[in-house]
């Protein structure tokens, strides 16, 4: 109870800035949050469904395989999916099959980086609002000074609290925002990886089956 009342009296004293800094806080948490699950279940199965896909296309069922990887959520199971309806329709030798896949791999990628600008505009804009505060509360301090003639340190207490509450909020905004996004490009930059995995694969089975005689070749 007395924790609770502190943060909210500390936001009063924080002055007007503090209520930007908290918009910035929630949004921030809800795409961190968002993000967090969306990359999690993109990259949970994507090895398996590879391999998997891999081995009923190469059994000679590539209707089955079209299954696995549409029932697969993640970026890497919708290129291996792209990659697989167009596999019959496609003609391997003018790169029609390469097209498709670099097109769903675009449409992913563009998904999976859906969020980030968000968080690298909260994560330098934080800062800047905590600044402007610190910048209102110096304001405050002197305003203080000038109408009491005096310079007593309870005259520029207020002052100094507002400047200071007002950054110590924007960087405790800014640093996990910014350490989210930073791993989120990491985690993208992995899923990349998978995603050009998949589309080797795909192009792989494509001229395999098709050497086999299993695949004809689009003239």
């Amino acid at each position: 109870m007395d924790s609770s009342y502190e943060l909210s009296q500390l936001f009063a004293d924080g002055g007007p800035m503090m209520y930007p800094l908290m918009i910035c806080s929630l949004i921030g948490l809800g795409v961190i949050i968002a993000k967090t699950w969306t990359l999690w279940v993109a990259h949970r199965s994507a090895i398996n469904v590879m391999e998997n896909v891999e081995e009923a296309a190469r059994g000679g069922s590539l209707d089955e395989a079209a299954e696995i990887a549409g029932a697969t959520p993640g970026p890497a199971a919708a290129i291996l999916l792209a990659g697989i309806r167009r596999i019959r329709q496609t003609d391997l030798r003018k790169g029609e099959l390469e097209q498709v896949i670099s097109t769903t791999g675009a449409i992913e990628l563009s998904f999976l980086e859906r969020g980030l600008v968000i968080l690298a505009t909260i994560a330098n804009v934080a800062p800047l609002m905590g600044f402007l505060g610190t910048v209102a509360g110096m304001i405050l301090a002197f305003d203080s000074i000038a109408s009491s003639g005096d310079v007593e340190p309870a005259t520029v207490a207020g002052g100094i609290k507002v400047a200071l509450l007002t950054t110590a909020a924007g960087l405790t905004i800014a640093i996990p925002v910014n350490i989210g996004y930073n791993y989120f490009v990491a985690r993208i930059d992995k899923l990349i990886v998978d995603m050009e995995e998949s589309t080797q694969k795909v192009l792989n089975l494509a001229w395999d089956l098709e050497r086999e005689g299993k695949l004809r070749v689009v003239a």
